[in-house]
């Protein structure tokens, strides 16, 4: 595997960090992969299921959120809708410079971006979500006794994977204002939906919430004793073989 880094302009003109994964041959299809809530493209899902990708003809590019990782912006500034159009500026990215992805992987908050972000990518034609919400307002779910300090004074420091993170209002604003049910419905393209029943972040019922609104042709894949993380290589290894397998079909 051949690892470069890379960066590109944002939806609202920051320079966000990437990091392209590709084949040790030629390459059969471009993905382009959303990571989970206040991580970075480094976690070890999104490495290692590239990583397993590319052995599969894969190129796999994955890139920091604004405001987080080696991305530039402030997280505090951003929200569901901007990480969305966060995704959309990767796609021109790659369909300027690369190709165009055809399959668009999410992990966790994500997966849920990456269901509202499909419509505006037009090359898509494959859609994965892993360990994915059903509603992006489940992650206010994190903030515990400081989302009513948020509410009420309109912001508030909150503790998320043991660091500091300022959550503004206008997040949960955002979060609430997001129909997912009817973008998936609507979705026009295939789809994967995967979930550990044992997932103790984001219950597995939301995976039932998506894979009943969206339309076939989809597919539904448990991931067993796989963790919300994927911490364990063997979960993320097995992923990205069924990821390949599965998405060759449209791709």
């Amino acid at each position: 595997m051949h690892s470069e880094r890379t960066e590109f302009p944002g939806a609202e003109g920051q320079l966000l960090a990437a990091r392209l994964d590709s084949p040790p041959g030629p390459v059969k299809a471009y993905a382009l992969f959303a990571h989970c809530f206040t991580c970075t493209k480094d976690v070890f899902a999104a490495s290692r299921i590239a990583r397993g990708l590319t052995q599969h003809g894969i190129a796999v590019l994955r890139f920091d959120f604004t405001g987080l990782g080696a991305s530039e912006g402030d997280f505090a500034n951003t929200n569901f809708s901007s990480n969305v159009q966060d995704l959309v500026a990767a796609a021109d990215y790659m369909r300027l410079h690369l190709q165009a992805p055809t399959l668009l992987i999410g992990h966790s908050l994500g997966g849920a971006a990456v269901l509202a972000a499909a419509g505006q990518i037009d090359a898509i034609k494959a859609v994965v979500t892993l360990a994915a919400p059903s509603d992006p307002s489940h992650v206010t779910g994190l903030f515990g006794a400081q989302l009513a300090v948020i509410e009420s004074e309109g912001q508030a420091q909150v503790q998320l994977a043991g660091r500091p993170f300022l959550i503004k209002r206008q997040f949960l604003l955002d979060a609430a204002e997001q129909n997912l049910s009817d973008k998936t419905a609507q979705l026009k393209r295939a789809l994967m939906v995967m979930h550990s029943p044992h997932d103790r972040t984001v219950d597995i019922s939301n995976a039932v919430h998506i894979f009943t609104a969206a339309k076939h042709p989809k597919t539904f894949v448990s991931l067993d004793h796989a963790d919300h993380l994927l911490t364990r290589q063997e979960d993320a290894e097995w992923v990205a073989g069924i990821i390949a397998a599965w998405s060759a079909r449209y791709m």
